[in-house]
């Protein structure tokens, strides 16, 4: 049969070059390498190939086949290497001609062999033996028998019968005499007289032919003569190592290994089910169990008829160091305060939330005054909070009452999840303040301050975690001591990790840093090995709101940009870049996710920055920029704005404009007006705090225009529109409550939180606000 009826198909055991490039880790690896046609797999399409080296096997769909060699059939080198495992016969004839059948149909590209086919080998021919395979070999063979050879007009090669006289091996230095080979009778052909071709002569190659330990000893059906003992094969030399390695197969991929089963110790388990068998996590349980019983949380009573019961949960936590290194693991009763209803089962609701400037303030003011800062945690803050509305919660699970399993819980204290708990526990914690001699910021309702002749001291909250500072150490520990006997708290010393921030204070000042938090944010995003890159943003680029392909779940990159944010608390220059990616949280596309993926490559190679605090004169300088029309979509602005306190940072923001600018000096007075009120609140918190700066704050502008209509009584039909901020500008400047100034556009340090900068601007510009931070080495997290 022609293979020109089926011009797709290759003749079994023909040369082929199949595509490697699915094979290959990098790209300098070869593209094909010369294989043998072994058939087709059974549950792929392509064909099957197998490399006659390494004897790996490679199933592709592009292959170019050589249909007139056959490096099956090729004279065998002298001594050679084979892989041992190529001789067994189980392996030939199960493992890789398993899928292949056979067919009595003649092979026009072997004439040489005999069209007929014999029955498959029996096994007794593999298990016979004979002589040493020193003093016999196949020099002349006239009896055969057939194996089926892969081809697509398959044709069997004849394998040796030991009817012949064997004859004496040759000389080890001489090369094999090819012997010929007789033919079989052919199966009778309905159609055409039994013919047979005569064989040329030339070696059987061993791959093709069994091997074993021991020679054959079975008789073979032959076509002239009885059975007899078959003469072996030489012995072939034994590679050095049989084993084939990932080096051997050329794949330099790291092998990446799984377990079967998720290690609880070292990761938070999403269920109770789950936490339930690990020994640290029910200690943990049992830890916060007590603590509830121990507060008087609830008591047990019958269900009420028309009353919403909240349901419960386990949630789980493990508390780590500065370091990544396990801490103590938390287990948290949380209520399922969705459940709940306004104005049934709560009213109003509150977080004490310090704010970041007031934050980046008051350590700014430590360090300049040379004050202690020390760190307390309310264990359970939110139990201490009581409450005044009737809320009735399920058991919780493992936890449930033998005596009465049907009773719920009749809250008594706040507990975390519920809408009233965050306030709840504020009004505890302040009422406890006020009496002991506390009063609360006008500025910051998070930040307390306490003043007793000569005695000053400061208090930060953010829900139960606690920064104290004052210019009498023993005080604090007075006040620690207080507020012990009413709380349950953990002083935790020194001030070192607050809110994800690592503190570090030596003798030149603070050093504040999320190095762990950015670490920890690339390896979830699997972004630990990409390349770093110098800036955030693409230089002189704009984000478009319809570029890009839309993204079909979009809380991925929500997550992501929601955590980049949270790094702008110690990284002003992710300021611009962070603005721009989560003004698309909404209807992100894939050009957005990619911008925000640049951030995180450029969080890469900059984990090692962060803010230095030092200590310094304590006066307010502000610089103020925007980009005028840079938006796009709607053309407006971007205002830029860097606040200081002496030498340290203390705010700072990339804010679009609300309203669109009708020009330059119109879109840069409206950032004027914007770091004037800024400037204003941080005067007002000073205040509070009793510092009390005797010089106006001095805010620097790059824009003329914008100073001679702030500083002069201009106004005219071209700026009338702006008459709100044109009054408090100008009337902050008649005050004497503020200065204004020209800078140069290359001073401007507040031009890096407007646009996107080419590499050397940003950094430039970067060098005069980030310092590189050595991380700090902490006891515990927090």
């Amino acid at each position: 049969m022609s293979n020109q009826i089926f011009p797709i198909l290759g003749p079994f055991g023909c040369k082929c070059f199949p595509l490697l490039t699915p094979y290959n880790t990098h790209k300098l690896q070869p593209k094909t390498t010369s294989c043998i046609f072994l058939g087709y797999p059974p549950t792929t399409k392509g064909y099957l190939c197998q490399d006659p080296i390494t004897k790996r096997l490679y199933t592709s769909r592009h292959v170019l086949f050589n249909e007139t060699e056959f490096p099956a059939c090729e004279t065998p080198a002298q001594n050679p290497t084979p892989d041992p495992q190529s001789y067994s016969p189980e392996y030939w004839l199960t493992h890789l001609l398993s899928t292949h059948s056979c067919t009595s149909l003649p092979c026009s590209y072997c004439p040489h062999i005999s069209t007929s086919i014999q029955n498959p080998i029996p096994t007794s021919v593999f298990d016979s033996s004979s002589s040493s395979p020193n003093t016999q070999s196949p020099a002349s063979i006239s009896a055969v028998t057939s194996i089926p050879v892969p081809h697509s007009a398959v044709t069997p090669i004849p394998v040796p019968n030991s009817a012949e006289t064997p004859t004496q091996v040759p000389n080890s230095a001489e090369t094999p005499t090819p012997v010929p080979i007789s033919a079989v009778p052919p199966l009778p052909d309905p159609n055409s007289a039994e013919t047979s071709i005569p064989a040329p002569n030339f070696a059987v190659p061993p791959v093709l032919l069994p091997h074993s330990a021991e020679p054959p000893n079975s008789a073979v059906t032959t076509s002239s003569a009885a059975p007899a003992q078959p003469s072996p094969l030489p012995a072939p030399v034994q590679n050095t190592h049989p084993m084939l390695t990932r080096s051997k197969l050329g794949i330099f991929k790291p092998k990446t290994c799984y377990k079967a089963q998720l290690d609880y110790t070292l990761i938070e388990p999403p269920s109770f089910k789950l936490a339930q068998p690990i020994s640290q996590w029910c200690q943990a349980m049992q830890d916060e169990y007590a603590a509830l019983i121990r507060q008087g949380t609830w008591s047990l009573v019958p269900p009420p008829q028309h009353h919403n019961i909240v349901g419960c949960k386990w949630v789980y936590k493990l508390k780590t160091h500065s370091d990544g290194s396990i801490a103590r693991y938390k287990a948290r009763l949380v209520a399922k305060g969705f459940h709940q209803q306004q104005g049934i089962d709560f009213d109003e609701t509150f977080s004490p939330v310090i704010k970041p400037p007031t934050v980046r303030m008051i350590l700014s003011l430590a360090v300049s005054l040379n004050w202690p800062l020390r760190q307390l945690d309310v264990s359970n803050a939110f139990l201490h909070g009581i409450l005044k509305e009737e809320v009735y919660m399920s058991q919780p699970q493992g936890y449930i009452s033998a005596q009465h399993p049907d009773y719920v819980c009749r809250l008594h204290k706040s507990i975390y999840g519920l809408k009233k708990a965050p306030r709840a526990w504020f009004e505890r914690f302040t009422g406890q303040l006020l009496q002991f001699g506390f009063t609360a910021s006008a500025a910051d309702s998070s930040l307390f301050i306490y003043r007793s002749k000569t005695i000053i001291a400061y208090l930060l909250l953010y829900v139960d975690d606690i920064v104290l500072t004052s210019n009498t150490p023993t005080f604090l520990d007075t006040l620690i001591h207080h507020l012990s006997s009413i709380f349950e708290l953990k002083d935790l010393g020194p001030l070192h990790y607050f809110l994800g921030i690592q503190v570090n204070r030596d003798s030149k000042g603070l050093h504040l840093s999320q190095t762990k938090y950015a670490t920890s944010l690339l390896h979830k995003h699997h972004m630990t090995s990409t390349k770093p890159v110098s800036t955030p943003c693409t230089p002189n680029t704009r984000l478009s709101l319809h570029d890009g392909e839309k993204l079909q779940d979009p809380h991925a990159y929500r997550s992501l940009v929601g955590a980049l944010h949270y790094l702008t608390f110690t990284r002003p220059d992710l300021s611009f870049a962070v603005h721009q990616v989560c003004q698309y949280m909404a209807s992100p596309t894939s050009i957005h996710l990619t911008a925000a993926k640049r951030i995180l490559r450029y969080l890469k190679g900059t984990l090692h920055l962060g803010l230095s605090f030092r200590p310094g004169p304590l006066k307010l300088s502000a610089f103020t920029d925007a980009d005028w029309a840079g938006d796009p979509d709607d053309r407006r602005s971007t205002s830029g704005l860097l606040v200081y306190l002496g030498p340290n940072p203390i705010t700072w923001s990339a804010k679009k404009q609300l309203t669109v600018s009708r020009s330059s000096t119109e879109s840069e007075f409206r950032a004027l007006a914007l770091a004037s009120a800024e400037v204003c609140w941080l005067r007002t918190l000073l205040k509070d705090l009793g510092v009390f700066i005797s010089e106006a704050p001095i805010l620097w502008c790059d824009n003329v225009s914008a100073l001679a209509i702030a500083s002069n009584p201009v106004f005219h039909a071209r700026t009338k529109h702006i008459e709100v901020d044109f009054h408090f500008v100008r009337e902050r400047v008649l005050r004497k409550d503020l200065a204004v100034k020209f800078v140069s556009t290359h001073d401007q340090l507040a031009d890096i939180f407007t646009k996107s900068l080419p590499p050397h601007r940003f950094l430039a510009l970067r060098s005069n606000l980030m310092a590189s931070v050595r991380p700090p080495e902490l006891e515990e997290g927090c």
